[in-house]
């Protein structure tokens, strides 16, 4: 016999009927899945009493304005548990209704398997990959704590809560995270433990013996333990959490598949549904006396109630911030926005550039162009993954963020390449919607490997989040091929909703900054060189050249016979082979195309502007992947790496593998007299 949630009789009692709202939350959460016949019932099952608790006493939060600035928030990390979030959003009175519950994971519903931020109101980030909710966290928690500093603790004060299970912790970006959080003294941020000791395969300790609380404590966490199916002892934990100058983590011990005697603490109620005969026996088990997809009126009025309190905050809040004044509201609600002197700036480093023709790395002229715009955008937090000096990712302005100061600019997030990722879509997530912190970090383009599912889920989510990805080719030279990324491009560029940038000179890098500060609605990564490059664009036009993707750098002064395409460092390759073929009488066109997904985004009558269909001679120089290239040369040529990279300097790597003007010269020559 399962036994009952016991609870103070004061709280249980006076307040809330704690026992029937966490048992609505579990049905609701069973028959959903039953009807899906698909989905992960045990967790909602073992957390609905912890849930219930933190939305009726401890969270601040108002289901008519879910985009309140300053409201609590609630990140479940453990993603495949959605229906205990689903089933408190549509209780609270969130715009989840009933139909929704009973559309679970259907094609186009607001209930989606896993959560998917901007899909459904009240969910805070998309979660669902272990580990990813805790780091995302991490990053909310941070942008409280700038932005309080910024712009007042009476405007931001809010706390992040975040729900993990036995697998979130098991993941390594758990570790990156916390530790980061403990270093940065985030007491705003409180972990809610779903200790059950089951995982997909059976019980974790076949694969994991951590004492998860002594591994917190050691990173520098305030740690707690409790029963999870208590609500008293859950109200105190919580209630503990609050005054403390850490971070916290409190291990609930629950049972996964809560009141299921049948399947109660096993692995098969993690993710299988229960059936109707099973759900029945539950409802007997627990007391539930009404049909699927039914919740007493009684214990609707109860979640309201719950609710009801922070609309209260929200009206205090918002007093507070009608009476702030106007030039302030308007910062933070444009925060990840660019003003126009951030652009102009811009357009400055365009001029003094076509004037000076310098000869820089793309990394430092990026780290130019940074220094340039980044006065007018006080919402930039800027980083790097301890790689700040090769990066060039740290302002002129630098000022750290710390736990001694977070009105800073700058994060040193230590080698810390995963979790940097995914605390930068935190910080993004945090004002939403255009408003905030604009973050950007840095690190080595082979590390997008370590970045690659936080930056995937950039992507998913629509996060405006810059990643500046360095050393970017075998130009980087002898530190050999374990750091050359050869197939990285290619990975970026198929990424549906990135936009991958690759300059050519500094010019083109004041274009791509334009463009990817313009874009509010999509992550983007540039892509920069270690070996200096000359400034190939010599004549100053006010037109954003690059912002189309592709466009024509030299053009052919006779009868058109070929067009090379290149990016980046290969640019001036091109250019090379094309004067080279220009003294021989062999007129061709270069074509630079630093994003080569914009550019086919392009409408056919530019792109065949550019690339005239009738002229397919064409070859592309590139030191990657030729993976891709099909599209935009599909009976050329493409001069790039079929290989791994290799130790030497770097001209001696072009030569080796082929990427000279020399070898451009003869894969034209024998394209247009074949």
């Amino acid at each position: 016999m399962t036994t009952a949630p016991t609870a103070h009789p004061h709280i249980e009692h006076e307040l809330f009927p704690y026992k029937e709202m966490a048992d609505a939350i579990r049905f609701l959460s069973i028959d959903a899945v039953n009807q899906a016949n698909s989905g992960h019932p045990g967790m909602p099952m073992g957390m609905a009493d912890i849930t219930t608790v933190l939305f009726s006493d401890f969270m601040r939060f108002n289901p008519q304005k879910p985009d309140w600035l300053n409201r609590d928030r609630f990140v479940l990390s453990n993603g495949h548990g959605s229906m205990l979030l689903y089933s408190s959003l549509h209780l609270l009175g969130y715009d989840v209704s009933i139909e929704d519950i009973k559309n679970f994971r259907q094609l186009n519903s607001k209930t989606p398997g896993h959560p998917e931020y901007g899909h459904t109101p009240g969910v805070e980030t998309t979660t669902g990959p272990l580990g990813q909710g805790i780091a995302n966290g991490v990053g909310l928690a941070l942008a409280q704590k700038i932005m309080a500093a910024k712009h007042g603790e009476e405007l931001f004060n809010n706390k992040t809560y975040v729900a993990v299970g036995d697998g979130c912790l098991m993941e390594g970006i758990s570790h990156e995270a916390a530790e980061f959080a403990a270093h940065n003294k985030l007491d705003n941020l409180i972990v809610l433990f779903d200790s059950n000791g089951i995982s997909i395969d059976g019980k974790t300790d076949m694969a994991v013996s951590t004492d998860n609380l002594e591994r917190f404590k050691a990173y520098g966490w305030a740690v707690k333990s409790a029963d999870g199916h208590d609500h008293d002892a859950i109200h105190h934990a919580l209630s503990w959490a609050q005054s403390q100058t850490q971070p916290v983590l409190i291990e609930f011990k629950t049972h996964i598949g809560y009141g299921s005697k049948k399947m109660q603490d096993t692995a098969k109620v993690h993710g299988s549904p229960l059936g109707a005969d099973e759900a029945n026996a539950v409802r007997e088990e627990l007391g539930w006396d009404h049909p699927p997809f039914e919740v007493p009126a009684h214990i609707y009025s109860a979640w309201h109630k719950a609710a009801a309190r922070g609309q209260a905050s929200y009206m205090k809040w918002h007093e507070q911030w009608e009476k702030t004044p106007t030039e302030k509201r308007e910062a933070i609600l444009n925060g990840q926005r660019p003003s126009e002197k951030a652009l102009h700036a811009l357009d400055l480093v365009k001029k003094d550039a076509v004037s000076e023709t310098p000869k820089l790395a793309t990394r430092q002229a990026s780290g130019a162009c940074i220094d340039a715009f980044q006065p007018h955008m006080d919402s930039l937090v800027s980083g790097s993954a301890d790689l700040t000096g090769s990066n060039n990712t740290k302002p002129l302005d630098y000022k750290k963020v710390s736990a001694e100061d977070y009105n800073g600019n700058y994060i040193h997030y230590g080698v810390r390449e995963h979790a940097m990722a995914a605390i930068m879509n935190g910080l993004s997530l945090y004002g939403g919607h255009g408003r905030g912190l604009r973050p950007i970090s840095g690190t080595f383009l082979v590390f997008a490997d370590y970045l690659r599912p936080s930056l995937r889920l950039s992507a998913l989510m629509n996060q405006p989040v810059t990643y500046v990805l360095t050393h970017d080719s075998i130009g980087l030279g002898e530190d050999g091929p374990t750091h050359q990324p050869v197939e990285h491009l290619a990975m970026l560029r198929a990424t549906p909703g990135l936009t991958t940038w690759r300059p050519c000179d500094l010019v083109e890098t004041a274009e791509c900054w334009q463009a990817i500060l313009c874009d509010t609605k999509h992550p983007a990564v540039l892509a920069l060189s270690r070996q200096g490059v000359p400034t190939l664009r010599t004549t100053h036009v006010k037109e954003n050249l690059s912002s189309q993707g592709g466009y024509v750098l030299r053009k052919e002064q006779g009868q058109l016979a070929g067009i090379f395409i290149a990016t980046g460092t290969e640019v001036e390759i091109a250019v090379k082979a094309h004067e080279e073929l220009q003294k021989q009488g062999i007129h061709t066109r270069v074509v630079s195309m630093p994003s080569v997904e914009t550019f086919l985004k392009q409408t056919k009558a530019y792109r065949d502007d550019v690339l005239p269909p009738d002229h397919q001679q064409r070859v592309v120089i590139e030191a990657a992947s030729t993976f891709g290239w099909s599209a935009i040369a599909p009976f050329g040529k493409v001069l790039g790496m079929t290989s791994f990279g290799a130790s030497a300097p770097a001209p001696e790597l072009y030569e080796h593998f082929g990427l000279t003007a020399d070898h451009a010269v003869q894969a034209m020559t024998e394209l247009t007299t074949s």
